[in-house]
């Protein structure tokens, strides 16, 4: 194991309704949804109709552009709906639980037996290879690729996130089965990078893999700030990423034979009652997660975390990449001179308040913007947040201004919107940083491919 590597900038963001590591019973939904949307760039055609049963692994719909790239059902039962938005675009296919949780067979396989085509084409076929994304451009990854290497973040820094170590424990037989498949697709080249303070035992008890010891702040659990010092991506380079229970999933597909929508989510947040991590499915309702367990009425229920989540309603579905759902008030208010108030019980990440001086207070953020937005001006803020050797303010200008050269000089293969979050986050201007880095993106993916 190399040297631990120091993560300086970022900002933990203190804030309240951090769940213990304890499990906690919740009854499974009747409904489950897989969202097209939360797939970049995807144009998905149906393979099924409204009424038409399905097992848990029964293809819904797959990829216009690549019809072998399928998404399967989570669980078994009846396609119930397919609800689209405007000009009749695809929001989510609606699947009713029959609860007898039957599952296609695709039969189990070992997977030091299987050669790379074998591999790559049993995921397609059972709908999980959407777990498997490349950078840059974070985008379902094209399997006819070959990627210079496979990365997993073995830890989330991000507010609030859930503890992998205690999720994955009593799965290490299934996690390296999966590592075992991510082996066979990447040419044995599968990195994870692992918390340095964690002591995880379960990362590092496995084989064939090569960990990196990461110390800091958040960002530092994002794969893309650990790739940034590891294995830097540049232009023509392709790195293929995924998360810890999504690799638990691809491991189960090999020795089980089937399509296991299992997750565990920590489910937090100021305004949660009964915080922990509750066993559902991918796709699932979060309404038994959250009906009769939030305080207060004007509150927002975030799939994934506070910075970079999805807002869903109290009866929305949980995100296919979200291993969280976050609760936090509503900050649909206006307040009197709040800015020039002493501020005691505010969080600011400069010395507007005298809250600085509580080191180890944690707050009850709302989603309040506390101003209206302003002119993008050059302040060093977001240098101070992001841990990557790249000038963001230049970068976010050479997007806006459609500058493919300069954003390709300035770094735009590195980021994500993961990645400048907590520029957003500290952005006294109250720009839609990461909407600003996904239109970069497109645009890439339009203009150079």
């Amino acid at each position: 194991m190399s040297e631990v590597i120091k993560i300086k900038k970022g900002l933990d963001i203190p804030l309240m309704g951090k769940a213990d590591t304890v499990n906690v019973e919740a009854e499974l939904p009747v409904l489950f949804a897989i969202k097209p949307t939360d797939f970049h760039g995807l144009t998905p055609k149906m393979e099924l109709k409204p009424g038409a049963k399905v097992k848990a692994g029964t293809t819904l719909f797959h990829a216009k552009s690549n019809p072998d790239i399928k998404f399967v059902a989570p669980v078994s039962g009846e396609l119930k709906a397919v609800v689209r938005g405007e000009r009749r675009r695809i929001l989510e296919v609606v699947v009713e639980s029959d609860g007898k949780f039957e599952k296609v067979d695709f039969g189990k396989t070992d997977p030091s037996k299987v050669s790379r085509e074998e591999a790559v084409r049993k995921m397609l076929e059972a709908g999980v290879w959407p777990f498997i994304r490349q950078r840059p451009y974070d985008i379902i990854a094209d399997p006819s690729d070959t990627p210079k290497a496979f990365f997993i973040s073995g830890f989330d820094s991000a507010p609030l996130a859930p503890d992998y170590d205690f999720i994955l424990s009593g799965q290490e037989k299934d996690f390296q089965a999966g590592i075992e498949v991510l082996r066979k697709i990447s040419n044995d080249n599968v990195h994870i990078g692992i918390n340095s303070k964690s002591g995880s035992k379960i990362f590092k008890g496995l084989s064939g893999v090569k960990l990196h010891e990461f110390d800091g702040p958040h960002p530092a659990g994002n794969v893309g700030v650990q790739l940034h010092h590891v294995l830097p991506v540049c232009k023509g380079d392709v790195v293929w990423v995924t998360q810890p229970q999504d690799v638990v999933v691809i491991g189960k597909l090999f020795t089980e034979g089937v399509f296991d929508a299992s997750r565990t989510v920590v489910v937090a947040g100021s305004e949660v009652k009964n915080k922990g991590y509750y066993k559902t499915m991918i796709g699932a309702s979060i309404e038994p997660l959250v009906k009769g367990n939030v305080t207060g009425e004007k509150v927002r229920y975030i799939s994934g975390n506070v910075l970079t989540g999805t807002t869903i309603s109290a009866d929305g579905y949980l995100g296919f990449y979200h291993s969280q759902v976050s609760v936090i008030p509503e900050g649909d208010y206006y307040e009197f001179m709040g800015w020039a108030m002493p501020g005691f019980g505010k969080y600011s990440t400069t010395r507007l308040f005298f809250s600085w001086l509580c080191k180890n207070k944690e707050y009850r953020l709302d989603t309040n913007l506390h101003g209206g937005r302003r002119p993008f001006v050059v302040t060093g803020q977001y240098e101070k947040v992001l841990p990557m050797d790249i000038l963001p303010e230049f970068l976010f200008k050479a997007i806006i201004t459609e500058d493919i050269d300069k954003m390709e000089q300035l770094g735009i293969y590195e980021v994500v919107e993961e990645d400048v979050a907590l520029c957003e986050f500290v952005d006294t201007s109250k720009i839609e940083l990461q909407k600003i880095v996904r239109d970069g993106i497109d645009l890439m993916i339009k203009e150079v491919g």
